[in-house]
């Protein structure tokens, strides 16, 4: 049996979705950013989950659901989930799926992990990297975390000489950065009521 361990970094909610800037207030961007990480965690069940953070909201907040705290100061994302990997390792789980924080429709998501694969979830520009599963040496990820623009690429590039399974799944594609991505047809329905009264508004 593997042993699968869901790993989300996630940064502070008041500083989270800045692109957002122009259809939402700070406090409804935390809000937001709040209400999708806890879509991702209640998705990943019943998995072990982690939160990399370097924010006492945020570690309260993933405390409170459940998830345990790997607390990642100043080490940015990819150092975060370099860091998380190392210690999910460390702790006996065989595998880790990395997800952001921002999915809205994460469902699918614990089906990701296949043992002795890595498995990458392109975004739906097939440009960044929404889900990525891997099993882990006893240092961790058997390769590095690659984020910010491009990263598919890089991490499929990272990936070579393992088995791979790229997946191209409607559901995981999905992430929320800016305002057009609110307005999709699969997200639109699935946010909360007060934010869809805000859209209603902008119309």
């Amino acid at each position: 049996m593997v042993e699968t361990a869901l790993l989300a970094p996630i940064k502070a909610f008041g500083a989270a979705k800045g692109r957002l800037g122009t259809l939402l207030d700070a406090s409804q961007r935390a809000a937001l950013a709040a209400w999708l990480a806890e879509g991702v965690l209640r998705a990943a069940a019943p998995l072990t989950t982690f939160v990399a953070c370097d924010d006492d909201d945020v570690a309260s907040w993933a405390d409170g659901a459940g998830a345990q705290v790997l607390w990642t100061p100043g080490l940015g994302l990819n150092g975060a989930v370099d860091d998380g990997c190392r210690t999910i390792a460390g702790k006996g789980f065989d595998h880790v799926i990395v997800a952001h924080g921002d999915l809205p429709r994460p469902a699918p998501i614990a089906s990701v992990a296949l043992a002795g694969t890595v498995t990458l979830v392109p975004d739906r520009r097939r440009d960044g990297t929404n889900v990525m599963a891997v099993p882990l040496a006893g240092h961790g990820l058997p390769m590095p975390a690659s984020y910010g623009p491009g990263s598919f690429r890089r991490h499929l590039d990272g990936a070579a000489g393992r088995r791979l399974e790229v997946r191209y799944d409607v559901d995981l594609s999905l992430d929320v950065d800016t305002p057009a991505d609110l307005t999709h047809p699969l997200v639109r329905p699935q946010l909360p009521p007060w934010l869809q009264t805000i859209l209603d508004g902008r119309r």
